[in-house]
């Protein structure tokens, strides 16, 4: 098992394939014109697979693949297709906008669940965000693979004075489809513009939601990032990611690998730890794992409170986003 300090045993591995993307949303990507990770540093098919399968003989059960954009590498389907072959739930977070290029190979390697990123409901917005006219693209692959069977969760980052209005245009489309929206709290990342006013807090998503629907918790898993909450009548249901006003740290069981072989033990935390490096050599990696998992923080990566309001984005050492993987 792969264990920290407090006792938190880690068994949700989530793996970026690359830190390119197809759509350039700013609180992801810091700038239109970004510098990507060249192929020879990003870590290859075998090398992924051999990583993978030793944290799944160490109690890693769910596998994520994620990006930037995973599914644009060129090289995705053959990693799919080899990652559904090993004991341990294989999911997805995705943009959507080539989910018709893979709907036959994630459902062959046993993928079932897909988490994908959706920040507006309105096509110009959607240029405005994401700097791409590929809204209708997105939405029709939403449709094909609801239709295919897959639990489709939506992720929105709610961001105040630009999509905080259309919260309840989102949970609307909870009551006409199987969706499973989840509302998430900005958060600050290198080069993402973050402040605090700009933050929609768990508190604030409930009451607008509240103010035209009656609304029922969820009972959750202790691993669960996400607070979960269902309508009277409607198919999907809604969550919340509170991050930033009222994190989950104490449950947390999930570790981060990076495109280019870096272990990350929290979406925040300062250090990580290069194994692909050692892996190339030869060496065994699983003491670094073991180590890494060892020094994690309590929480938020020990970099900053619930107290928000006061942090200052320049004052956290971290990556941009893109290239830490959702």
């Amino acid at each position: 098992m792969i264990v920290d300090t407090f006792g938190r045993v880690h068994t949700y591995l989530r793996i970026s394939l690359t830190d390119n993307c197809n759509l350039r949303c700013f609180y992801c990507m810091p700038e239109e014109d970004y510098t990507f990770t060249p192929a020879s540093r990003l870590m290859q098919p075998n090398e992924i697979e051999t990583l993978a399968k030793i944290f799944v003989t160490n109690g890693v059960d769910k596998i994520r693949l994620t990006g930037g954009e995973p599914l644009v590498r060129k090289d995705a389907k053959d990693i799919i297709s080899a990652l559904g072959l090993l004991p341990a739930s294989l999911t997805l977070t995705t943009n959507a906008t080539r989910l018709h290029e893979f709907a036959d190979v994630l459902q062959a390697a046993g993928v079932r669940s897909l988490n994908i990123s959706l920040d507006t409901l309105q096509a110009e917005k959607f240029t405005m965000l994401t700097r791409r006219d590929q809204f209708r693209q997105v939405r029709d692959n939403i449709d094909l693979m609801l239709g295919r069977g897959f639990h489709v969760k939506v992720n929105a980052v709610v961001m105040k004075g630009i999509n905080d209005m259309e919260i309840n245009d989102f949970i609307r489309w909870t009551r006409d489809a199987p969706v499973h929206v989840r509302f998430i709290e900005f958060m600050p990342f290198s080069g993402n513009r973050w402040n605090s006013n700009k933050v929609v807090t768990m508190q604030e998503i409930l009451a607008t939601v509240q103010q035209q629907y009656e609304i029922t918790p969820l009972t959750g898993d202790q691993h669960d990032t996400a607070k979960a909450y269902s309508i009277s009548g409607h198919p999907g249901t809604f969550a919340i990611i509170s991050t930033m006003s009222a994190p989950f740290c104490s449950g947390c069981n999930r570790m981060r690998l990076t495109a280019d072989g870096k272990l990350k033990n929290c979406l925040f935390s300062r250090e990580e730890t290069d194994l692909l490096t050692p892996l190339r050599r030869g060496d065994d990696v699983l003491p670094l794992v073991l180590q890494n998992i060892g020094s994690k923080k309590k929480e938020l990566g020990g970099q900053f409170t619930t107290d928000f309001e006061h942090l200052h984005p320049e004052n956290i050492d971290n990556r941009s986003m893109i290239t830490i993987g959702g």
